[in-house]
């Protein structure tokens, strides 16, 4: 587990709490204010999982990893070199 999971689903569960409140009290604003943070808790979550299966695809096959990155460091070397 990585940082990025961890902080996106402490700020998923905090969005949780903030809409209930916001549910409870009437308060709209408090309560979309929630709904944004799990939005923002969810995305975090969602790129720290990203990086985990990264970082455990480069553990099974290194080759191919190292060839991808090889690959990707050319292709961006191309389009900055022709702007």
């Amino acid at each position: 587990m990585n940082e990025d999971q961890i902080e996106g689903g402490l700020k998923n569960m905090g969005g949780k709490i903030e809409d209930a409140v916001g549910g409870l009290t009437g308060d709209t604003k408090t309560q979309m204010s929630g709904k944004m943070r799990q939005a923002a808790g969810q995305a975090q979550s969602m790129c720290g999982d990203a990086v985990e299966e990264v970082k455990a695809y480069a553990a099974e096959n290194p080759m191919n990893a190292l060839l991808g990155a090889v690959g990707l460091g050319v292709i961006l070397g191309i389009v900055i070199a022709r702007r």
